[in-house]
């Protein structure tokens, strides 16, 4: 077997190498995360929480694999990002921005890590105050968070990624909630953030993914957004737009200066996975990133909106289908939720109440939680579960 069969055949996760380097990046995403939501107070500047996580993260992995004969890719796999309240996602501000946090925010981050490609992402909504959150701020992240818990449940081999869409969309309804139209939840592989297999969270005319089924040994970032609103976001201003994703299969001659040097300079240090003009030179940018993305050499990741007043919540994990089952490796614990509603419906407490470990054929069923070292993740579920369905007392 040559050289190039051997990689080809040992990038997945059959290979025990390529395990620990998605653990790795998901240890140094979860720290990154904990580091930020401490640092989501009132007055924050938002940028500033930005840069400090995406710091936090290229520091980490600059420690790693430092005496590698061959040379190891490493760092930020997405910028972070801090979207507040009615915000849907992808709001990572240039450092001329004054936004601040305020007290009782919703904010949702959203950040993630690599080591040599293997892709670890993780999203987590923390409202800025002390003390249980109520009402229908409590109703949205269990909204998220149990159709989170049961994704996990449900995204593995033989299940499809339809059987995913109506459930999480079932579980939404319960807490008198939507999921928000238009995030996919994608495959990762090597160097690859956005892959072909895809669970769409809303199925609607507009919006088409290929039946897919999930199997053994692949990993997936299940991505849960979930609204007050109508779950229908609308991008407000093109200028906020600040994270881009080199389109690798585009290409095009540039007929601005500026444009010519950023995308020169992109393609140096950003040439495959998504990046923030934060880290470029703010003016220049400005310019050239307008004609890179009118001719499609940029894929933008915009700043969505809910109308205002509406809250969203935002729950996303890296979970890696393992031949003995899914393994949680990003998460973060949620603060105390008092929601207004509680689960009732018997197919989605059936949901919850699956194992997320395999049972060999033959067996009868396995009552089992989540695996024991995933006590963040884990618990938290199960907290969730408890409270509830517990009902308002």
């Amino acid at each position: 077997m040559s050289d190039d069969e051997r990689e080809e055949k040992e990038l997945d996760l059959s290979s025990s190498e390529v395990v620990t380097k998605y653990k790795s990046a998901a240890e140094i995403v979860n720290k990154a995360l904990q580091l930020v939501v401490k640092e989501c107070k009132p007055k924050a500047k938002i940028v500033d929480i930005c840069e400090m996580g995406d710091a936090f993260i290229r520091e980490q992995t600059g420690n790693m694999y430092k005496n590698s004969k061959k040379k190891i890719e490493r760092g930020v796999a997405f910028p972070t990002c801090l979207s507040v309240n009615n915000t849907v996602c992808h709001f990572s501000p240039l450092a001329s921005d004054t936004s601040e946090l305020e007290e009782g925010d919703m904010v949702k981050i959203d950040m993630g890590c690599h080591i040599d490609g293997f892709i670890a992402v993780v999203a987590h909504t923390h409202v800025v105050q002390s003390g249980p959150i109520t009402g229908k701020q409590a109703d949205v992240v269990a909204a998220a968070n149990t159709a989170a818990e049961v994704a996990l449940r449900l995204v593995r081999p033989g299940k499809k990624n339809k059987d995913v869409s109506d459930a999480i969309q079932k579980v939404a309804a319960a807490y008198d909630c939507k999921i928000v139209e238009g995030v996919l939840s994608h495959q990762l592989k090597q160097f690859v953030i956005d892959g072909n297999k895809v669970i769409l969270s809303v199925s609607n005319p507009d919006t088409r993914v290929d039946d897919a089924e999930f199997e053994e040994n692949e990993v997936y970032a299940v991505d849960i957004v979930a609204s007050t609103g109508e779950g229908k976001p609308k991008l407000l201003d093109e200028k906020q737009t600040t994270i881009y994703k080199r389109a690798v299969d585009k290409n095009y001659h540039l007929k601005m200066k500026a444009s010519r040097f950023i995308f020169s300079e992109i393609n140096q240090r950003f040439p495959i996975l998504p990046f923030t003009a934060r880290a470029l030179e703010e003016k220049r940018a400005r310019l050239g990133l307008v004609e890179c993305v009118n001719h499609d050499l940029l894929q933008p990741y915009p700043v969505l909106y809910e109308k205002p007043g509406d809250y969203v919540a935002h729950i996303k994990f890296t979970v890696l289908l393992m031949p003995n089952g899914s393994d949680r490796i990003t998460s973060h614990p949620l603060q105390e939720l008092q929601p207004t509603k509680t689960i009732d419906d018997p197919e989605i407490k059936a949901w919850l109440a699956l194992g997320t470990k395999t049972k060999k054929k033959g067996g009868g069923k396995k009552k089992k939680g989540k695996k024991g070292d995933k006590a963040e993740g884990g618990a938290e579920g199960e907290a969730m579960d408890a409270s509830t369905n517990g009902g308002a007392s």
